[in-house]
């Protein structure tokens, strides 16, 4: 069986290759002919620059040719025998490279909900991820938050946020457009700058009194520093941007002597209760009951054939998209 995929072939390369591969099933695979997928602009690009320190898990990871993406809805054409709860004809979401036709363990596949859309079933890894951080705040009624960068995890930690009783939801980023893509909501306030010019109107905003909670989400080794100075005496700071340069990062002046936490929060990982089987239930439910926008997010569609073309223009200016979302459809 023939099908497309796109490749970074080395630091900075990409291409659109065809190969053939074998698609009779083990007994508990399925075949998929891709619908959608969604590139995660933030670990995709920094997998494409392949700038890694030695001994971090970008390092071991990423490969070349190494196969980008991980957010996946597609059509399941074939079931093994032991296939249990996935049918021929269901729509699934699969943490799966951007590939036209490919093979999956059923048991890495979750069947996509009839309400919701095949394209707003791509958000599902960046959904669990940002779930998972705000869930390691342990948010408390009436508690001041701070999120630095609107990015794809960005935006849905703000939507998270205002589902759990902040107070007030501080959104800093020099961006102008990703600002305007959060949602107006009570309590929400867009600071169009970086996060060192923030402080001073966090200061003012708070009496003095600083944020609860901060979210690093810009995966730039210069911000934790920054985003420790932002919290309060005994504030966390949760990092959900994961640099690929942890050499570069410093804890900043007040860590000790603030008390302040930080707190790492991974996407393999659960969180008490919560497994990942049960915060997709509960992210798509939010989504049904429209608490939860991510349609808005989606910014460009592609044809995989064009992916060299995009990648290079995200390279170029990220800023200006958001979610960009390859339509395999157009290659049937």
């Amino acid at each position: 069986m023939d099908t497309w995929r796109i490749v970074f072939t080395d630091k900075e390369k990409v291409e659109v290759q065809k190969e053939t591969f074998d698609p009779a099933l083990g007994e508990t695979e399925i075949l998929c002919a891709a619908i959608c997928s969604l590139i995660s602009t933030g670990t995709e690009l920094q997998c494409l620059r392949g700038v890694f320190d030695p001994g971090t898990n970008w390092a071991e990871w990423v490969k070349y040719p190494f196969q980008p993406g991980y957010s996946m809805a597609a059509e399941v054409l074939e079931v093994g025998a032991r296939v249990k709860g996935i049918r021929k004809g269901d729509r699934v979401f699969a943490a799966h490279p951007h590939t036209q036709f490919f093979k999956v363990d059923a048991k890495h596949a979750y069947v996509l909900p009839a309400e919701i859309s095949a394209e707003q079933g791509t958000w599902l890894s960046l959904a669990k991820t940002t779930q998972l951080g705000v869930r390691r705040a342990e948010l408390s009624l009436g508690e001041s938050v701070g999120i630095i960068g609107l990015g794809q995890l960005g935006q849905l930690v703000a939507r998270y946020v205002s589902l759990s009783g902040a107070k007030e939801i501080f959104a800093i980023d020099p961006s102008a457009g990703r600002l305007e893509l959060v949602p107006e909501k009570p309590g929400m306030i867009r600071l169009a700058m970086d996060a060192v010019t923030a402080m001073d109107v966090i200061k003012e905003r708070t009496g003095g009194k600083m944020l609860d909670v901060v979210f690093d989400i810009t995966g730039h080794p210069a911000v934790l520093a920054q985003a420790t100075q932002l919290v309060r005496p005994l504030g966390r700071v949760i990092l959900l941007g994961d640099t690929s340069t942890p050499s570069k990062q410093v804890l900043g002046p007040n860590v000790v002597s603030g008390s302040v936490a930080i707190q790492g929060i991974h996407s393999l990982m659960s969180y008490k209760e919560w497994d990942h089987p049960a915060m997709s239930e509960l992210f798509f439910t939010y989504v049904i009951q429209g608490r939860m926008d991510v349609g808005s997010l989606i910014s460009h569609r592609h044809s995989p054939l064009d992916a060299a073309q995009v990648y290079e223009a995200l390279m170029q200016n990220r800023s200006s998209a958001m979610g960009v979302m390859f339509d395999w459809k157009t290659l049937s």
